[in-house]
This record gives structure tokens, C-alpha cells and sequence, in this order.
């Protein structure tokens, strides 16, 4: 059995994601808060909760605050952040604050069950945004040029950034051992041995991250 938590003030838009959560598996249970004292309450009472998405918007704390607060005292429970705020800046702090994947509110509820469902099994989704809103690529430059897949990708442009395994792990939401993988695939793409060798390789490459 699958445990959803899903935070959102509004009750019709709560309701549409509990509906289309459904669409995952038989016995998905979906845990609604509207606000962030709700969501940790719930959490409390529910602690093997698989899952929560997030508005950006909340009444008591914004999304953002509510992620790293979810991060300190429930940092193996992944979230995913639903907002209509899908700017590229908002994405990127999403990530930052710790969600493991992002979804616009203009999307379909189909693309949310997707992000939900690569999620689950460890994986990385693409952020999604309006897709009527012209949006430069933050991943896909390096994954067309190197080959790598999306998640590959994410970890390149932390890795560019001169992140850790551990903060590249933190930011997405992933395991230390997951990271040495994705690493181990981005040298072999790269033709390098090394992470100063990566971060050269990028450099002449002219690879826009």
C-alpha cells in the first residue's frame, strides 16, 4: 500500500490530486493537510508515509520552508512540489529546498501520476512547466550532448557547481550510492576518470548547464 500525503490549501485542487493518485496502483491512500501544521501533524500520526506533494503556496509557511523543515525531520520521505509559480528560479529552489521533483499546475493530472510514479522508484523526474511558456533548457543541453539521461544530467549540473556527493544527494533527493552511480556514467560519457577531469571536460566542451 502506497501513502500519498498531499498539501494543498485549496480543497477542489486537493481533492483533483487525491482523484488522480488513484490512477497508480490499487490500495493508494491519499492523507490530505491544508496547511503546513496539518501536513506535520499528519506525518506525525503517519509516519510511513511514501510520499508527499507540495503547493508552493501554503496559508502558514510557504512550500519552500515546509521542504527543508520536511528534510530535517523526515529526510527519507521525498516530495514533490505542484505550484503554478513554474519560473525557472522557483524550480531551481524547489530542488535546492530539497523536493525530488517538480510539476506546473498547468500540467495534466496524467503528468503528475508520472512524476509521482518515477519518484517512487528512486528516480529523478523532468521539471514540468507550462509548455504554452517558451523555457530554455536547464538539463537537456548536456544530456543531448553527452548522451546522459535526465537524472545523469541534474547530477552534472550540481556536479558543475561544485557540489558534494552528499549535497548533490541532499538536492535530489537521492542516496549517496545512487550519485557514485550516476557518477561512474557521467565519467564514462565524459571519457574522464575523475571529477577535476569532468569539470575540465565541461569547460572545453562549452556545455551550457
Amino acid at each position: 500500500m502506497t501513502k500519498i500525503l498531499i498539501v494543498e490549501d485549496h480543497a477542489l485542487v486537493r481533492e483533483a490530486m487525491a482523484q488522480s493518485m488513484m490512477r497508480l496502483e490499487c490500495g493508494v491512500v491519499c492523507i490530505e493537510a491544508a496547511n503546513g501544521d496539518e501536513a506535520l501533524a499528519a506525518l506525525e500520526r503517519e509516519p510511513d508515509i511514501d510520499l508527499a506533494v507540495i503547493d508552493l503556496m501554503l496559508p502558514d509557511v510557504d512550500g519552500f520552508s515546509l521542504l527543508a523543515i520536511l528534510g530535517k525531520r523526515f529526510p527519507d520521505m521525498p516530495a514533490i512540489v505542484v505550484s503554478a509559480m513554474d519560473d525557472d528560479a522557483s524550480v531551481r529552489r524547489a530542488l535546492k529546498a530539497g523536493a525530488s521533483g517538480f510539476v506546473s499546475k498547468a500540467s495534466s493530472g496524467e503528468v503528475l501520476v508520472q512524476s509521482v510514479r518515477v519518484v517512487l522508484d528512486g528516480g529523478v523526474p523532468t521539471p514540468v512547466r507550462n509548455l504554452r511558456e517558451p523555457t530554455r533548457p536547464v538539463a537537456r543541453a548536456p544530456a543531448e550532448r553527452f548522451g546522459l539521461t535526465t537524472a545523469q544530467a541534474r547530477v552534472l549540473e550540481l556536479l558543475a557547481g561544485g557540489r558534494s556527493n552528499r549535497e548533490i544527494a541532499d538536492l535530489l533527493g537521492l542516496t549517496e550510492g545512487t550519485v557514485k552511480v550516476h557518477m561512474t556514467a557521467i565519467y564514462r560519457a565524459l571519457g574522464v576518470s575523475s571529477r577535476s577531469q569532468a569539470l575540465v571536460a565541461i569547460a572545453r566542451s562549452g556545455t551550457r548547464l
